[in-house]
């Protein structure tokens, strides 16, 4: 015989607690990633148009390096002169070859300035380069 009393199965309960962690966490993703993202480009640079310019699927890991109109190069708002400009994408290239990098240049800048971070991506064995442009339709 069993006298022990039957216990009803309890039924399981949503935690809301892990929930609440979790969405924190992709918060501070998200708002931590857009920040980041807003630092890489430069605000005061207006790109040049191109009819066949498209609006690119953004690479994991890209670097956007701004050249302004007076030939001060940029990255992550931190200004570069061309020795510092060699060393960084060197360095870059060792770590991560392949390394996609976009070059946002002002309209408004000379070409010279322009063929200044070519040379350094060559100098510096890194050859995925891309050119960012502005829509055509768009406003200035």
């Amino acid at each position: 015989m069993n006298f022990r009393k039957r216990v009803a199965a309890e039924l399981p309960q949503f935690q809301v607690t892990p929930m609440i962690d979790v969405v924190f966490l992709l918060l501070c993703f998200f708002i931590t990633t857009a920040v980041f993202s807003q630092w890489e480009n430069e605000v005061d640079i207006v790109l040049p148009t191109a009819q066949s310019g498209k609006l690119p699927d953004r690479l994991p890991g890209e670097v956007v390096v701004n050249v302004s109109r007076d030939g001060t190069v940029t990255i992550n708002s931190n200004v570069l002169r061309t020795d510092d400009l060699i060393n960084r994408l060197t360095r870059l290239a060792r770590l991560f070859p392949g390394q996609p990098i976009i070059v946002r240049a002002d309209r408004e800048s000379a070409y010279q300035h322009v063929m200044t971070v070519v040379d350094a991506c060559k100098q510096a064995d890194i050859w995925n380069i891309s050119f960012a442009t502005g829509d055509a339709d768009a406003k200035p």
